[in-house]
């Protein structure tokens, strides 16, 4: 069950999860400035990207260690990503 193809899809999920987790928490703090009760939309944002990831990660990991780091891997890359299109948007708006 550990094709190449099986993987490839596992570790898309992942940057599937990272890419609503750490997108959503880059729009959170966006939002944060004008929001009129920001730490309602900070808690309200963790406990939903949180459970998201979690849940994301138990079914795609299925209780096989091998699966829930590749997902980890996508999950952490996509942080990466995130990071570097945010960084270029940072300066553009600057």
């Amino acid at each position: 069950m550990n094709d190449p193809l099986h993987m490839l899809l596992i570790f898309t999920g992942g940057l599937l999860l990272g890419t609503l987790f750490f997108g959503g928490l880059w729009l959170t703090v966006r939002k944060t400035v004008s929001a009129r009760q920001p730490a309602l939309l900070i808690a309200g944002s963790f406990f939903l990207r949180t459970g998201i990831a979690l849940a994301g990660f138990y079914f795609i990991g299925h209780g096989d260690w091998q699966r829930l780091i590749t997902c980890l891997l996508g999950f952490i890359i996509a942080r990466f990503i995130i990071i570097r299109i945010t960084k270029k948007e940072v300066t553009h708006e600057t």
